[in-house]
């Protein structure tokens, strides 16, 4: 792929993902949270599993399924279900903004369990990472908002699965396929939330919106967006893949906006840009940007 390709799937990655949020309330609106998960996902397996058999890839998945089932648990089937519930009560903009919190989560996680080293610049990321999302949360927990603060402890519960599932991944899936990984949690995901979801299914049947928008979520945020994602780690390796973290709240705040009607407020904008810098040093991001910059100077005459 040429240099160009590259950067048009980077921003089409980030697009995709960014609808995620606008297209989970316009399904959670008549599924609720579970069905919505429930149906994503299964979508999204009917969708990868012809691909992964097509490329021959079922291999893969069949020695690893313990883990990669698990993962799915952890990757897909419990964040879908608390972001669904997190957008009834929240503004999309403002939990894309939380789940872009999920890298100061990985760190943390693989720093508390696979022991890998915080160096001060992850750490001053942590801390004003989380310093953040007090500020875009703070006023969510004040007396009389219980269901909007519940939305942000689902939105980072969320991200506390992500992170985890990483770190799952990283020690027991290495070298493993990613399509496998991608497909098999999907699976993993349909089959945690097949009870669920007959469970909950909607009295009324949803509308043809609501059907629309889980059908977009299946296929595409999660079946091409996965493509997509791991195309980019091919090229640009999986640090540089994963600061489309950065350009997804934007795309979900002017989703939000234009289709949604709803208000970017100037504590959004303050607690996102403090978070995204956090979660730019915690990856590392800042230091390698600042380390290039001296070495390049240290060559100029």
């Amino acid at each position: 792929m040429s240099a160009q390709s590259v950067r048009v799937e980077f921003f089409l990655l980030a697009a995709i993902w960014g609808s995620s949020f606008l297209l989970m309330r316009l399904g959670a609106a008549d599924f609720g949270p579970w069905a919505t998960a429930g149906l994503r996902v299964a979508v999204a397996s009917a969708f990868l599993g012809p691909i992964l058999w097509i490329l021959g890839k079922w291999p893969d998945l069949r020695r690893h399924y313990r883990a990669i089932l698990f993962v799915g648990l952890l990757n897909s089937a419990l964040p879908f279900v608390l972001f669904a519930y997190a957008v009834q009560h929240v503004s999309t903009g403002l939990t894309a903004i939380l789940n872009a919190v999920t890298p100061l989560m990985g760190a943390l996680v693989a720093w508390a369990w696979l022991h890998e080293q915080l160096d001060r610049w992850r750490l001053w990321g942590l801390l004003l990472g989380f310093m953040g999302v007090v500020l875009l949360s703070w006023d969510k927990f004040a007396p009389g908002s219980s269901d909007a603060g519940l939305a942000v402890l689902a939105s980072l519960g969320a991200t506390f699965c992500y992170g985890l599932s990483a770190s799952i991944t990283k020690k027991y899936l290495t070298g493993v396929q990613p399509l496998a990984i991608a497909a098999g949690s999907q699976f993993g995901a349909t089959l945690a939330l097949t009870l669920p979801t007959l469970y909950h299914w909607p009295r009324v049947m949803p509308g043809v919106t609501a059907w629309c928008a889980l059908l977009a979520l299946g296929v595409v945020c999660s079946g091409i967006a996965y493509i997509l994602f791991f195309r980019q780690i091919h090229h640009l390796g999986p640090s540089k893949a994963m600061t489309v973290t950065f350009l997804v709240p934007l795309f979900a705040m002017a989703y939000g906006v234009v289709l949604l009607d709803e208000t970017i407020t100037p504590a959004m904008l303050i607690g996102g840009l403090v978070t995204l810098l956090g979660v730019a040093l915690a990856m590392g991001l800042a230091p390698r940007a600042a380390l290039g910059a001296r070495e390049k100077s240290t060559l100029e005459p």
